[in-house]
């Protein structure tokens, strides 16, 4: 071997094997480059270099610096994604999991409302939507509550559907909601006297806090009740009458898209206070009561349903027809009956009330409908199919009967009735929120630069006990508390505390409208969607449902504000970092010119 090397070197051969070296070790360091980056969450989308980020004070006019918020560092932050317009039948106002036109018309049925459902595409939204033609920062609120810009919500089919309802009115360059209904003939602040009137006890903002209302219309009814301390939660399904619920989120009033068909509500058990229909076009009797169930089961012991339809005040064979088999549906749950009345416009309304008690249950002649049997005790209602039972009502660890709520506002900062009994629980609860309040007050009111007054609609990504909510109670906004199906379920925790919430997976598309929310907040959540979906994919639904100059604030690691800074800039938002832990990035107006 030795006279091998030196013939070699007497050659004078070696120059060859010192580039043969160098080669290998270049290509050693290519294919160790291109395993990071293929393995990285955000190397689904082309990357290309980019010139230096905008400035905060660039994004928009009112974006006040802030001298504790420092920019991320220039190495996270040079990089873009080469986004296009997103092309017909994506228009301005798609919803991914509700305009799935494909899965809709490969549907075998209808009947039970299964194209208003969700039918994720299996493919996630890679294009950015338009914004419509002449868009607008919107109406602040208390404004917006009465009207707003017609050219963010460009809808005309209910003006003129319901015109003599006083829904809508188009005034110029505004729509403006006079706070009529079909049920509202003397007005929503008349209808809303009048259900107190014909039932004290319900108590509006005091002993009934948390309402749902079915097939909300425009929500005025939810919106008018915010002035007695209730907040609602309006719902109703996309249909021909184009863009209810989000002509309801442009108001800045709480509303989902979401319809009784053939699986659950995405609400906790024994969650509402009251729950109100007026003529929301619900069959209660169909599939044998499955819709009532439905109620049952989300309404909280004691609670209250209010029906204003009908076959509560008209006597034609096809309203009797319903009313006997309400009456026969609700006699079976063990719900009475607990007023009933006609206001001035002739308009009737019966108010039912949920047991307080299982011995009715035990007392009834048939077993029919049976209780449910929930071995495993889970609370979730993510994509389940409706019940042909009775939700069992709530007991305490002791197996006493859980209790009603306290007075609002108490109930706010009190032991949650379904807050887990052993002494650590409720340690956490109250140290959850103290540390909240106390973060909110001395970080998100005064370190984030974030715009308040601006801010209306709220979403709380993955909201724990909704602490974060509670700290902003005293603020002109309101709260979606969301509650991902991948971590444990405080749902029924966070409406005992007089707030709204529901349950969502974040690797799928949330039931809203685009542009609806002012400030979105995820408090160490993507740690939990790492492992499961992309991020990238996650940052694309946000851009969706934030307003333009809208917010994301984002608590995380420094690893996860690293990996959503260059992706949050690609899409020319504004990106702030404060104490290494918050992540601020504000929307702007910015869409790509090409699609």
């Amino acid at each position: 071997m030795a006279i091998l090397a030196e013939d070699f070197f007497k050659e004078r051969k070696y120059p060859f094997i010192v580039t043969l070296l160098i080669l290998l070790i270049c290509v050693t360091l290519f294919l160790f480059s291109f395993n990071h980056t293929t393995s990285n969450t955000v190397a689904f989308y082309s990357v290309i270099q980019e010139k230096p980020p905008l400035n905060p004070s660039q994004a928009s006019a009112d974006y006040t610096a802030n001298p504790k918020v420092q920019e991320l560092p220039p190495n996270v932050t040079n990089v873009r994604f080469d986004w296009k317009l997103c092309k017909e039948p994506q228009n301005v106002d798609f919803i991914p999991c509700l305009d799935n036109f494909k899965a809709i018309k490969a549907l075998k049925s209808r009947r039970h409302m299964e194209h208003r459902e969700r039918h994720c595409p299996e493919t996630r939204l890679h294009c950015l939507l338009s914004l419509p033609k002449g868009y607008k920062v919107p109406v602040p609120w208390p404004k917006s509550r009465d009207k707003i810009w017609y050219d963010n919500v460009p809808y005309s089919k209910l003006v003129e559907y319901k015109k003599d309802q006083h829904w809508v009115v188009k005034s110029g360059k505004y729509l403006v909601f006079p706070g009529g209904g079909t049920q509202f003939k003397d007005g929503v602040d008349h209808y809303i006297k009048f259900i107190e009137k014909t039932l004290p006890a319900i108590k509006w903002g005091k002993h009934t806090r948390v309402i749902l209302d079915v097939g909300c219309g425009v929500a005025s009814f939810g919106g008018y009740l915010l002035d007695k301390n209730v907040i609602t939660m309006s719902f109703a399904p996309k249909d021909e009458h184009e863009a209810q619920i989000q002509f309801a989120l442009e108001r800045g009033i709480p509303a989902t898209l979401s319809v009784i068909g053939t699986q659950k509500l995405t609400f906790p058990d024994n969650g509402f206070d009251l729950i109100h229909c007026a003529r929301c076009r619900v069959h209660w009797d169909a599939d044998g009561g499955k819709p009532l169930y439905e109620l049952n089961r989300i309404l909280r012991p004691g609670g209250f349903f209010a029906w204003s339809a009908t076959p509560v005040y008209r006597d034609d064979e096809r309203d009797q027809k319903v009313w006997n088999a309400m009456v026969d549906i609700t006699k079976a749950m063990c719900w009475k009956v607990v007023a009933k009345g006609h206001d001035s416009s002739g308009i009737g309304l019966v108010i039912y009330q949920k047991p307080t008690s299982s011995s009715c249950y035990e007392k009834r002649e048939e077993n029919n409908p049976p209780l449910c049997e929930n071995k495993d005790g889970k609370n979730i209602s993510w994509y389940a199919r409706l019940d042909s039972c009775l939700t069992p009502l709530p007991v305490d660890g002791k197996g006493n009967l859980q209790s009603w709520p306290k007075p609002w506002p108490q109930r706010l900062t009190s032991k949650p009735p379904s807050l887990p009994t052993d002494s650590d629980a409720k340690d956490k609860f109250f140290k959850d929120s103290k540390r909240w309040s106390e973060l909110v007050s001395d970080v998100y009111m005064n370190g984030l630069s974030i715009k308040w007054s601006s801010v209306r609609n709220v979403m709380d990504m993955n909201a724990g006990y909704a602490g974060f909510a509670a700290a902003l109670i005293d603020l002109p906004v309101w709260v979606m508390n969301v509650v991902p199906i991948d971590v444990p379920d405080t749902l029924s925790i966070i409406m005992d505390r007089g707030l709204i919430g529901m349950y969502h997976d974040w690797c799928e598309s949330f039931n809203t409208y685009p542009r609806t929310y002012d400030l979105l907040h995820a408090s160490f959540l993507f740690k939990y969607l790492e492992q499961r979906c992309d991020i990238v994919d996650v940052a694309v639904e946000i851009d969706r449902i934030l307003r333009p100059n809208g917010y994301l604030v984002v608590q995380d690691s420094v690893e996860i504000l690293n990996k959503l800074n260059p992706i949050l800039r690609s899409l020319n938002w504004s990106v702030t970092l404060h104490q290494n832990q918050f992540l601020v990035g504000r929307k702007g107006f910015w869409r790509p010119t090409s699609s």
